[in-house]
């Protein structure tokens, strides 16, 4: 390891875990810190900035929600929440606020190792800059690269990971209806923890980033319907 590897700040209040997951991440080849709860962390971050934060949910004093949110900028680090099992608000929230992806806990550092991996390849495609492939739809275009909306009268609009897979399966499969069952897997991949609302969530977000003459339409007792034709990669 080097200083130019992504370094990945480990932000939760159990000593246990956060020192399993620590040492995982290391003995995997990834530079980790760690801290207890907010102001740990916001010490670690002036020392360095974090290209990736694993965020517990439910702390003492200020918890994830509300870090996430001062700390989720166009600039600022990817972050991965964990979060109990059943909490499905938070969840959801969490996603609204802009989460890159979510764990429940307790979580298989194997699969925490796999997601961070993901969103660094993510990150790593969009900081090497250019408009990529396009597909086009409407008024609209898809940088495949960039993650992002694009249309002449208006700033580029990001995706999240769910926001972006979702989205592709709807233009993959244009004018007919998917499932939920269908968006829940492509949302988040097949073995992951989701939950329904969570994709109603992500289809919300979708459309309010395509504006009032959005293609997305419900099919009542079906799923859902991308109504555009669609061009290119």
């Amino acid at each position: 390891m080097n200083a130019a590897d992504p370094l990945i700040l480990v932000v939760d209040d159990d000593p246990d875990l956060r020192t399993l997951i620590s040492e995982f991440l290391q003995a995997n080849g990834l530079r980790v810190e760690s801290a207890a709860n907010g102001a740990e962390m916001d010490e670690r971050m002036m020392a360095e900035r974090p290209d990736l934060i694993v965020l517990d949910l439910m702390m003492p004093g200020e918890d994830g929600l509300s870090i996430l949110r001062r700390v989720r900028r166009p600039a600022g680090p990817a972050v991965i929440m964990l979060s109990a099992m059943g909490e499905d608000t938070d969840r959801i929230i969490g996603l609204e606020v802009g989460a890159d992806d979510y764990l429940p806990k307790p979580c298989n550092p194997r699969e925490l190792l796999a997601r961070i991996r993901a969103v660094l390849r993510r990150r790593g495609e969009e900081a090497a800059g250019g408009e990529g492939p396009v597909r086009r739809f409407g008024h609209w275009a898809l940088d495949i690269v960039q993650r992002e909306l694009r249309r002449p009268d208006a700033p580029p609009a990001p995706l999240t990971d769910a926001e972006f897979r979702v989205l592709a399966a709807f233009l993959d499969r244009p004018q007919r209806v998917l499932s939920r069952d269908q968006l829940i897997e492509a949302g988040k991949g097949a073995e992951s923890d989701v939950f329904d609302r969570a994709i109603d969530v992500t289809i919300s977000r979708l459309r309010k980033k395509l504006g009032p003459d959005d293609p997305i339409r419900t099919v009542r007792n079906e799923g859902y319907m991308f109504t555009l034709k669609v061009e290119g990669e």
